[in-house]
């Protein structure tokens, strides 16, 4: 063989490897993490900061306001000590009142734990069981009937409660047709997955829950999104993640004209506050609500889910839909003329016949996400195939909730008269035609 040949197969050979190499780091780097949801994979770190490892094991978050007269002026006033957690006191300077940070009393257990015994037990754990992994992980327990007792207590803020026996079933059910373990109920009933896409995303994806809401003749038609969310772990591109610009960091400017954003009370309301309060620092925050709106809420089917949309998703959507997007197409180009754009949705919920995508933001009464969130429900929309009208945006904190139809805000009607939507209150608006942001 002559040597011209020889080398050019050996340098063949040289770059197969060197590109076998590269796609093996790669597949490590966005590797694909199937977790149980158990002590271990949660792990809450204890707080040590009294001294008293290993039984100051309470976490509440620093208070805000006094709660018997909202007053904001107030002054730390010393601790109450406890068998399992020390609590820090205040004193308020308008009605001279002691409180502390956390709304619910005459607990002998502090609030992470008895939040984590719920999270267990709508997963799926028996009350034995859940008392063991919270054993395993505080080292402290309650018997059985005292989780029992919580249980009850709190079953109308844990709405899940009355599917947990179907979705029991479910489980039991898919675990004997793979021939796995009953101890794997948890991972059979909740799909999580670590994403590395910049930073670490943890996609929960509750597949009971999912199948059960979609036996329901309003939602008979998200088959669709059942069908995307069942391929996250399997078939996200990761590196669009790493390559794509950021939805929530993208300036974009819709038009507001016909449309309006509602505000209310919603249950999401009541659930960040409870599950806040024993939360003591605020970049815990977004997990904690995720871990509890998935195992507890009965409408909360997914988080932290990625979603993307092209260029010729947008070009698809203003031409043929006849969308209102953008005008100029060219700021979200990279250099290579393509546009690729990412993101993270909260919450995903389907309710009432729609699918609501939720985004929490501390101090929501202060944040208008409508760009970011109106890019979800297209991106969403995109990829599962799904009309726009089916689906609904909302913020929220502990205090505020706000929601409106991403359709209104990029479809707009012409040649029509003026109008006014009336809700089941009673009240009535009418719909805006100026380009400004209409809230009720």
């Amino acid at each position: 063989m002559p040597n011209f040949i020889k080398n050019f197969l050996q340098k063949i050979s040289e770059k197969t490897a060197a590109f076998r190499i590269t796609i093996s780091r790669e597949i490590a780097r966005f590797s694909k993490t199937r977790e149980i949801l158990t002590p271990q994979s949660d792990e809450i770190p204890r707080d040590t900061s009294a001294g008293n490892a290993g039984c100051n094991i309470g976490l509440e978050k620093a208070a805000s306001f006094c709660p018997y007269c909202s007053s904001k002026e107030f002054v730390k006033r010393g601790t109450r000590k406890k068998t399992l957690e020390i609590v820090q006191l205040y004193l308020c300077r308008n009605c001279n009142r002691t409180f502390t940070s956390q709304f619910i009393k005459g607990r002998h257990f502090p609030m992470n734990l008895v939040i984590e015994g719920l999270n267990y037990y709508n997963l799926g754990f028996g009350l034995e069981e859940t008392c063991k992994m919270l054993h395993q992980k505080f080292n402290a327990s309650p018997e059985a009937s005292t989780l029992g007792n919580w249980i009850e207590k709190y079953s109308e803020l844990c709405k899940f409660s009355r599917l947990r026996p179907y979705a029991v079933k479910w489980a039991q059910r898919e675990l004997r047709d793979k021939a796995q373990s009953a101890d794997n109920i948890g991972a059979a009933m909740v799909e999580t997955t670590s994403m590395a896409h910049r930073q670490i995303y943890r996609f929960r994806y509750h597949r009971a829950k999912m199948k059960i809401l979609l036996e329901d003749y309003k939602h008979r038609n998200f088959g669709p999104l059942k069908e995307y969310l069942d391929a996250v772990s399997s078939e996200t591109p990761h590196q669009y993640f790493q390559d794509g610009l950021r939805i929530s960091e993208i300036k974009t400017k819709f038009d507001k004209a016909q449309m309006i954003i509602r505000s209310k009370h919603n249950y999401a309301n009541e659930l960040a506050k409870f599950v806040l309060q024993a939360v003591k620092e605020n970049k815990f925050r977004h997990e904690a609500l995720q871990r509890f709106f998935i195992a507890n809420d009965s409408v909360t089917i997914a988080s932290e889910v990625p979603v993307y949309i092209k260029k010729e998703d947008i070009e698809h959507m203003q031409n043929q839909l006849n969308f209102k997007i953008t005008e100029d197409l060219k700021k979200f180009e990279n250099k290579d003329g393509k546009i690729l754009m990412t993101g993270h949705i909260d919450l995903i919920q389907v309710r009432n016949g729609m699918i609501h995508l939720l985004d929490f933001k501390p101090n929501a009464g202060k944040e208008k996400p409508i760009e970011q969130l109106t890019w979800y429900a297209l991106a969403l929309s995109r990829l599962t195939g799904l009309r726009l009208y089916e689906f609904k945006c909302g913020w929220f904190d502990d205090k505020d909730y706000f929601e409106f139809y991403p359709l209104h805000v990029v479809y707009k009607m012409k040649d029509r008269k003026k109008r006014k939507i009336r809700f089941k209150s009673g009240d009535s608006v009418e719909i805006p035609e100026r380009n400004e942001i209409k809230m009720i």
